[in-house]
């Protein structure tokens, strides 16, 4: 069944519960007032119920039942319909999970199309049962209830996806890879927030001027717009909160995309001085074994004992082999030092 709960309140207070949607609309013109209809996830025979008795209108209809609505307020009629993002943050996995919530407000009927288990309306109810004075002010009070319950389940999201922020700025300067997936992640986040709250100003504006049309002296319609300047103030600063974590945000990715080029420099440039300490020992290397060719040559040539070779008879050949290949070497290493080699 998904009819949560159904009511009908007279001068703030419930007069009747009745057990089926039948009977809610028997009650109604039985005792006037108001009724208030909660539904969860309804088919669309029971929304049409609905519909036809209230005359909501076929588009606004077919949106409460499809589901998946951007956050707006639309006026068909006499009916306002407002589509509200709630949102929770799942502290076991960090994220936030959105709901969906629809509402048709008309002058005698408030009726609530949940998609998730987010809000709680049964508190709201039980808030405003207790507040007949607020109950008083018919669906528009209801309304107002809802809206403010929303908004304030707002606040335990920001605290939340504060304490991430807070997370990821601890992570920046730990060289942990996966930061740049997880400020992403939560920057998408903040961005469906934000989808959801900001156009929580506008409606909350649009119905404040649809109650000042009513005149100064509609005492109920004045405290309904007290109330509902409130929440827009509340609004107001939620969307500001989220601005500014988003904003950290994306200071923190540009942050960790210097830290990433940092790093990546310090890499070069350590494999940089590797590779011209290498080079330098290289053409060390490579001197003083051109230097050692030098004798090597010459002994290697005189070394082949050949019968026939003059210089090995005469009687200065030796000590003028041993000058050749000082001179050799010696010239050798005056090049290679003279161009740093050594």
């Amino acid at each position: 069944m998904t009819v949560i709960d159904n009511a009908i309140y007279v001068d703030g207070r419930r007069v009747d519960t009745p057990p089926t949607l039948d009977a809610t609309f028997d009650a109604l013109e039985q005792h006037g007032g108001f009724a208030w209809i909660g539904l969860y996830r309804p088919d669309a025979g029971e929304l049409d119920l609905v519909a036809d008795e209230f005359g909501l209108h076929a588009l606004a209809v077919e949106d409460a039942l499809s589901g998946h609505q951007r956050a707006k307020l639309e006026r068909y009629g006499d009916t306002l319909f407002a589509v509200l993002r709630p949102a929770r943050y799942l502290d076991e996995t960090e994220k936030v999970e959105f709901g969906e919530l629809h509402l048709f407000v008309g002058a005698n009927f408030i009726v609530a199309v949940r998609h998730a288990e987010s809000p709680h309306l049964g508190q709201v109810r039980h808030r405003l049962e207790a507040s007949p004075d607020l109950l008083a002010r018919g669906p528009l009070g209801v309304f107002y209830a809802i809206v403010d319950q929303v908004v304030d389940d707002y606040e335990p999201v920001l605290e939340g996806l504060e304490n991430d922020v807070d997370e990821i700025e601890e992570q920046l300067f730990s060289g942990d890879a996966a930061v740049p997936r997880r400020i992403y992640d939560l920057s998408g986040e903040v961005m469906e927030f934000q989808r959801a709250t900001k156009p929580l100003v506008q409606m909350m504006t649009a119905v404040r001027a649809e109650l000042e049309d009513r005149g100064k002296d509609d005492e109920v319609a004045l405290e309904l717009r007290r109330s509902l300047r409130d929440v827009l103030d509340h609004v107001l600063r939620v969307v500001e909160k989220a601005g500014e974590i988003r904003e950290t945000l994306q200071n923190a990715l540009a942050v960790n995309a210097t830290l990433v080029a940092q790093r990546q420099n310090d890499e070069t440039q350590r494999l940089t001085e590797a590779s011209l300490a290498q080079t330098v020992q290289t053409k060390k290397i490579s001197s003083w074994a051109a230097i050692i060719f030098a004798p090597s040559l010459i002994t290697g040539i005189y070394g082949m004992n050949f019968h026939y070779m003059p210089e090995l008879a005469l009687p200065w050949g030796y000590p003028a082999a041993l000058l050749l290949m000082f001179a050799f070497g010696f010239g050798l290493y005056r090049v290679f030092k003279k161009r740093n080699w050594l």
